[in-house]
């Protein structure tokens, strides 16, 4: 028998019946598109079709467009890529670790979290695509496949190649535990279907679910063994992703701290993305009973412990740089903290150790307006840190009469829009044709977690 404390806050509010469930859930996907849906989709058209023609032009002329230089030969795109890489991870830890732990606060967000996990991990896969500038050859470049170069091979020794087949197996386990979760409310909002083309549709996404004892223990064991693959995923993806810089011998790169480093940034920057978007799903959705203040709590709490634990990283950092007695490493930090690019190394202070610990405070971590800016916030923070680990390492190394600026063009601001608009788009079109909220999750703690059943 399962009991839960009288003590905890209840997890959906508003008394709400196995059926409200359905009903609330399924409306979004079976009313009309509303006035604030569609504005938000124009606007993340109209910012996917400048990043297109910015797209375009980068192709048709190469990546001389960009504002790399013979210094900095890595800038915005792998700032993007790592930024993206990192957006995705809440949405697995939210699925996968959280489900092992039975934590039950997961239900009403994971669904919403692993479809941001999976366009995340879409839009981060632009850029080294686009960084290679013939898009159409990629597959030969970063792929150990047969081709008609003679003896041309992908270098089974770089942190890229490691990079490509850890994100391409995250994305993959994604994506397969994203949909699974689907099914069962597929075949609800099938069920309820009144015309021929949406019974056919959802019929067809859902397999031919029919509910059954044995069909809900398979679906269950699915589920828990995805988990489990998923797990490791978590932290060797972005802890792949870091070795990109940690493999190598460049001040400021050559840390062993990265891996725990990252996969902490990571999940602090998902969490902040989930809240972003969670908030503004729950308004325009009218979700507030399943999406509670008790939720929002919960992951302020961690980014709290994660926006901690990064900013002990960024301690460490400095204090091995001095005590390594290596006066390049020493001064890549100092250079970080007081050179060209101090306002950048200032923001990222700010918004990544500063602007999380005003969560201690209760009213703060409660209060709707006062997330959805410091989740914003957090994610510009982290922006900035992936910025400034990479171009103030790289713009000023051993040779004096080489450093240089980086200085962003248009067609930089232009392919990261680009992305901006490719997430949000997709992010929309899932809002309104999938159930935004796992229903077959949800009714399971009607009983135990409800607002009806804790008075």
């Amino acid at each position: 028998m399962q009991v839960t404390s009288s003590v905890r806050e209840a997890l959906v509010t508003g008394n709400k019946t196995v059926h409200d469930v359905t009903e609330d859930i399924c409306r979004q996907v079976e009313g009309k598109p509303t006035k604030s849906w569609m504005l938000g989709m124009a606007i993340s058209l109209g910012a996917l079709a400048i990043g297109a023609y910015c797209v375009f032009v980068l192709l048709w002329e190469g990546i001389g467009v960009w504002g790399l230089n013979k210094t900095v030969g890595w800038a915005w795109d792998i700032t993007n890529f790592v930024w993206w890489v990192g957006i995705g991870h809440a949405g697995t830890l939210i699925s996968a670790i959280l489900l092992l732990f039975r934590q039950k606060w997961r239900m009403s967000i994971n669904r919403a979290a692993e479809a941001m996990t999976i366009f995340a991990v879409i839009c981060a896969a632009c850029f080294p695509g686009l960084h290679m500038g013939r898009l159409w050859l990629g597959f030969y470049w970063a792929l150990p496949l047969p081709n008609t170069f003679g003896s041309l091979w992908v270098n089974f020794n770089s942190p890229l190649l490691w990079d490509v087949f850890a994100i391409s197996t995250y994305f993959t386990v994604s994506l397969v535990f994203w949909y699974i979760g689907l099914i069962p409310d597929f075949a609800s909002i099938r069920d309820r279907a009144k015309n021929k083309i949406s019974k056919a549709v959802y019929g067809a996404l859902s397999f031919g679910w029919d509910g059954a004892a044995k069909t809900w223990s398979r679906y269950e064991t699915v589920a828990l063994i995805l988990a489990g693959l998923a797990t490791p995923l978590v932290l060797s993806v972005h802890t792949i992703v870091s070795f990109d810089f940690a493999t190598s011998v460049i001040p400021g790169w050559h840390t062993t701290i990265f891996p725990p480093y990252f996969v902490a940034g990571a999940i602090f920057s998902g969490f902040a993305m989930v809240l972003t978007l969670m908030l503004v799903t729950r308004k325009v959705f009218k979700l507030e009973d399943y999406i509670t203040i008790n939720h929002i709590e919960l992951m302020n709490i961690v980014i709290i412990i994660t926006g901690s634990i990064v900013g002990i990283a960024y301690i460490t950092e400095f204090f091995i740089a001095w005590y390594s007695g290596v006066e390049a490493e020493q001064y890549a930090f100092i250079n970080r903290a007081f050179g060209p690019y101090w306002w950048a190394y200032a923001t990222m202070m700010t918004c990544n150790v500063i602007s999380p610990q005003l969560f201690w405070v209760k009213s703060i971590r409660t209060n709707i307006a006062a997330t959805f800016i410091l989740s914003i916030v957090v994610n510009i923070g982290m922006w900035f840190e992936r910025f400034v680990i990479i171009v103030t390492s790289l713009h000023r190394d051993y040779l004096p009469s080489s450093w240089a600026m980086f200085y962003p063009t248009r067609y930089d601001v232009g392919v990261y829009l680009f992305t901006f608009g490719l997430f949000f788009t997709a992010f929309l079109l899932f809002a309104k044709f999938f159930p935004v909220i796992n229903m077959a999750e949800v009714k399971s703690i009607i009983k135990s977690s409800s607002l009806k059943e804790k008075n």
